[in-house]
């Protein structure tokens, strides 16, 4: 697995940050059995430049604190047979499937964080979790598609010994 981290603002975690990041990615494709080696980028970034994407992509003029790109189309959210059909899904100098690009707003990291009474790395984690799931094409716009990414999410985390 491939995890690129642009770092748009100064991190101050008690954590390392980057790893945490690592394991959160390499647990989400573990559980969804990605049969593939995977490519993602992790962009994090302020309060005023998550806004201006959320304004740009979703037409939404307020920040918010994660922003998922998928880079693969999927009939079936988790259903990863069809993948290997279009070559585009893959990096022709690496051969690892393209998942996408998380944008992630450390302001909201924290503030969140702090309003739900967990930590930090708990808060990162759930976030970075929570996009993984977008970019295997879960959603969460109706209330069932919002309890199977709730159940994934909660188990994953459980696992990895992250809890609230």
């Amino acid at each position: 697995m491939t995890l690129t981290v642009e770092e748009e603002v100064k991190i101050s975690f008690g954590f390392d940050h980057k790893k945490l990041a690592e394991e959160v990615i390499n647990a989400a494709l573990e559980q969804e059995n990605f049969p593939f080696e995977a490519e993602v980028n992790l962009f994090l970034v302020s309060l005023e430049e998550i806004q201006k994407m959320n304004q740009e992509y979703r037409k939404m003029d307020r920040p918010t604190d994660v922003l998922s790109f998928p880079m693969i189309e999927y009939d079936i959210p988790g259903d990863f047979k069809r993948i290997e059909q279009d070559e585009d899904n893959f990096n022709p100098d690496t051969g690892e499937a393209l998942l996408g690009d998380i944008v992630l707003c450390m302001d909201k990291v924290k503030e969140q964080a702090k309003s739900l009474g967990h930590s930090e790395k708990r808060e990162y984690a759930f976030l970075i979790l929570h996009s993984m799931l977008h970019l295997f094409g879960y959603d969460h716009m109706t209330p069932e598609e919002s309890a199977v990414m709730e159940d994934k999410q909660h188990r994953i985390l459980e696992q990895m010994g992250i809890l609230r």
